[in-house]
């Protein structure tokens, strides 16, 4: 099983929490002894996990990072989805997929992830190029839920969309210049949800490819919210929707 490196106390924890059989060893800061660090030594002596003391600029090295937390863990890569159409013959009921077309900032894709998790979204997909990666600080940022939630990538993502329309997976795409507004949108059936990049917002070819264009409601002065941050309204507006009518 092919192993990688994750940090941070949330995501390190959640994995504990969710399959400490994944987790290989543990490095911590050997000159913290707080509370948070005694919770988490705890968790990994009751898994069994082998714990490694280490310095500071030991785990900054392994990671990349001063922004570890002092938690650096090497865990194998859990066995989620990675194939769409694999996902999509699993799902049961209505499928609700978050697409990023574009997420450049690993805090930006690991905030999505956090939001997709929470509101039960069934995986988040995005191109391979032009997109960041699932990186370490993706997954940190993500705390846990990029053990949960599949990520999907993919080469082309206009072709990706046109077959999630072939499976009657209507595409909600949001934009700051729509007419239609987020709540008049009907996020009770099989829907995806198409994000654009921080700055530019969806690739032309991506936008023509939407069934219907959305904007969120903005009441103040700011004209757009963050990619995650949106991400997380719309997201809850579905499974709202989803819970008023039992779909």
């Amino acid at each position: 099983m092919k192993s990688k490196m994750i940090f941070g106390f949330h995501a390190v924890t959640a994995r504990l929490r969710h399959e400490a059989s994944s987790v290989e060893e543990i490095y911590i800061d050997a000159g913290r002894h707080d509370q948070r660090m005694k919770d988490l030594i705890r968790a990994a002596e009751g898994a069994k996990v082998r714990i490694i003391p280490a310095d500071d600029a030991r785990l900054s090295s392994i990671v990349g990072t001063r922004r570890h937390q002092g938690v650096v863990a090497k865990a194998g890569e859990l066995s989620l989805a990675r194939n769409l159409d694999e996902l999509l013959d699993a799902i049961e009921g209505p499928p609700l997929l978050l697409v990023l077309d574009g997420i450049t900032d690993p805090h930006n894709l690991g905030a999505c992830l956090r939001v997709a998790d929470g509101a039960g979204a069934h995986a988040v997909i995005a191109p391979k190029d032009r997109a960041v990666g699932l990186n370490a600080t993706a997954a940190k940022v993500a705390s846990g839920a990029a053990d949960t939630v599949p990520y999907i990538t993919v080469t082309n993502l206009a072709r990706t969309l046109r077959e999630l329309k072939e499976r009657d997976i209507m595409l909600i795409g949001t934009t700051d210049d729509s007419e239609k507004g987020l709540y008049e949108a009907d996020f009770s059936g099989p829907a995806a949800l198409v994000m654009g990049s921080e700055g530019e917002g969806m690739r032309r070819l991506t936008r023509e490819t939407c069934d219907v264009l959305v904007g969120i409601p903005m009441f103040g002065s700011v004209e757009s919210l963050n990619v995650s941050v949106a991400s997380g309204v719309c997201l809850y507006e579905a499974r709202r929707q989803r819970i008023a009518t039992g779909s």
